[in-house]
């Protein structure tokens, strides 16, 4: 059994690793940001809390990640900011919080001895596609500070693979949609304010097209690509293939709700000119051959089971108000 630590395993994809990794039957420790009311993010109330050791800390602190580090064979690195909005308000935040504490990670690994280092990644380093699919040899080109604190944070890994041989892999999963995704995200802005109840659901660029992956999917990425020896110091994609406009699945989850919707462009929501990708669609060639991994959702089904969710906890979101 792998001593295994999830940092950022209180949030949206971080929750759904942890309960997986938990059911895979390793020793599971989930490193949360400390809050006086200790909450555990989506964590709280999980039927597989007791067998989840819970370490509250801080990720930009080096000594807490140390800390929690200790006996640790795989560290899964989550935690991160990752709101594109907010990072053009705070860009300070992001080089904090995603390269500072990256570089928290990796220097206690090294330190430590830890056997393996999975770092993640995003696909909007890339930026607006310049060719399609995207491979791992696309050139990085990050257009809002969320991009380059992300972008920054990979190369800080990658050398300290080259530097100090450190076992690390970097996973760059394309957009991720499922269950308890925040409301910033563009799947639960739609589905929130269309089960409200509006006829007229306000979103910033309808053109751009991404490649969305449901949750379950990309955690089976983290957990096979961490088993793979020929992945250490290399970054890998982890994507669909398929891509969609946003007006596109707007129509395809207005289709599921069986609800006809217009939809207004918002000024606010919509990215600086030069800082909207328009384009990401993810070839995951590489992934598929060093592991077993397929995706095992199309994004119709994966699409229905988010609805579901969503109805039953649209207490939780505040589809009035545009989430940065």
């Amino acid at each position: 059994m792998k001593n295994i630590l999830i940092t950022g395993a209180g949030g949206f994809i971080g929750s759904h690793l942890t309960e997986r990794l938990v059911e895979l039957g390793y020793n599971v420790t989930a490193f949360i940001r400390y809050n006086s009311k200790n909450n555990w993010g989506w964590l709280e109330g999980s039927k597989y809390l007791k067998d989840i050791k819970v370490i509250c800390g801080d990720i930009r602190n080096y000594d807490s990640v140390k800390n929690a580090m200790k006996g640790i064979d795989t560290v899964f690195h989550l935690a991160a900011l990752i709101g594109i909005p907010y990072s053009y308000v705070s860009p300070s935040a992001y080089i904090n919080t995603n390269i500072e504490g990256t570089y928290n990670i990796l220097q206690a690994a090294l330190e430590l001895g830890t056997e393996r280092v999975v770092h993640t990644s995003t696909s909007e380093v890339y930026g607006t596609a310049q060719f399609i699919p995207i491979t791992e040899n696309h050139p990085i080109n990050p257009q809002s500070p969320y991009a380059a604190s992300k972008a920054a944070a990979d190369y800080l890994a990658l050398s300290y693979y080259k530097s100090f041989d450190l076992p690390v892999i970097i996973l760059r999963p394309f957009n991720t949609y499922g269950p308890r995704q925040s409301a910033r995200a563009i799947i639960p802005t739609i589905i929130t304010q269309i089960i409200s109840g509006k006829k007229e659901i306000k979103l910033g660029n309808v053109y751009s097209t991404r490649d969305f992956n449901y949750v379950t999917d990309t955690v089976e990425a983290f957990i096979e690509i961490s088993k793979c020896d020929y992945a250490v110091g290399m970054i890998i994609n982890a994507g669909s293939g398929i891509e969609i406009s946003i007006e596109n699945l707007v129509k395809e989850i207005s289709s599921i709700l069986d609800i006809d919707i217009r939809i207004k462009q918002e000024k606010k929501r919509i990215r600086p000119e030069k800082s909207e990708v328009m384009r990401l669609v993810c070839d995951s060639t590489l992934l598929k051959k060093l592991t077993k991994w397929e995706p095992k959702h199309d994004l119709y089904s994966g699409l229905k089971l988010t609805v579901e969710w969503i109805k039953d906890n649209l207490s939780m979101y505040k589809a009035d108000l545009y989430n940065i």
